[in-house]
């Protein structure tokens, strides 16, 4: 007889970080080794992650946390008080509204949406992106800016897609062709069911891989919410998918990142033409970076 999920142990890990993107780089891996949870504590500049798994997955976790951030401190595992998980997890979740036209809700949560608003409805899982981090707002915005001056035909490309959530945005808000790609199988298989269930999956074209996998595709507008050190390599290839005239929105910066950032990005032939800016709650300072070719 299988095992009732609501009275399973668990355990919770901490894990000090030693700044921001270590902590999301810590982030973007544990849920995908059996993490059920996780909560964020800052205190006098040092950040701490509370995270949160069933017995069977604790030294999945503590293996991912170790390759995420080499030399971060983790705690011993300490058993937590039996707890329906099955909804605490839901606990603090609401609608997040990116304008007049978008609105992102899980499917738990109930919200009027305005007339013509278009609205994604989306879970947390195992691949990152709901739209409540700055990043994720951050480029949300921008493609609310954006996608809907493009004209039929365009195209778009997410990279880096993970739930698909810029794909999907991207789709309700335009009529352009819409390409997603990510290195994680479990990312596109997320991505295609999110697109599947918000409507628009026969629009939306998923690459597992690197950029290798779409070929010398040129784009009118592309997106990446990815932390620095994942893009940064990415910089030249990216730029060499931009059509002339063509924009490219780099998010999942910090803001004391941008400025070389966008050092790097000129390098490679591309124009940073304006910024946007979000506080997270410990007050990190986020950006993200529209730029031309």
């Amino acid at each position: 007889m299988a095992s009732n999920p609501k009275h399973q142990t668990f355990f919770q890990i901490a894990v000090r970080a030693a700044d921001a993107e270590q902590a999301e780089r810590v982030a973007a891996e544990v849920y995908a080794a059996g993490a059920t949870g996780l909560e964020e504590r800052e205190r006098a500049g040092e950040i701490t992650l509370i995270l949160y798994a069933p017995a069977a997955a604790v030294e999945a976790v503590r293996e991912a946390i170790a390759k995420a951030a080499p030399g971060i401190r983790i705690g011993s595992p300490a058993e937590v008080p039996d707890t329906d998980w099955s909804e605490r997890w839901k606990s603090g979740l609401t609608a997040t509204v990116i304008s007049p036209r978008l609105l992102i809700r899980p499917s738990f949560v109930s919200a009027e949406r305005l007339p013509r608003q278009a609205e994604i409805v989306i879970d947390p899982g195992q691949a990152f992106g709901t739209g409540g981090h700055p990043s994720t707002h951050l480029a949300l915005e921008w493609i609310d800016e954006l996608a809907p001056r493009l004209e039929r035909g365009a195209r778009i490309l997410d990279v880096g897609t993970g739930t698909g959530i810029l794909a999907l945005a991207a789709a309700k808000l335009s009529t352009a062709d819409l390409f997603a790609l990510d290195t994680d199988l479990r990312a596109t298989a997320a991505a295609r069911e999110n697109a599947r269930a918000n409507g628009v999956g026969a629009r939306l074209l998923l690459f597992t891989g690197g950029l290798d996998a779409i070929g010398e595709v040129a784009f009118d507008l592309v997106l990446a919410n990815l932390l620095k050190s994942e893009m940064l390599p990415l910089f030249g290839a990216i730029a060499a998918r931009i059509r002339p005239g063509g924009h490219a929105v780099f998010s999942g910066l910090l803001d004391i990142e941008r400025e070389s950032a966008c050092a790097a990005l000129r390098a490679v032939g591309l124009r940073d033409c304006a910024t946007r800016s979000r506080v997270d709650a410990n007050g990190d300072r986020w950006a993200a970076v529209l730029t031309a070719r």
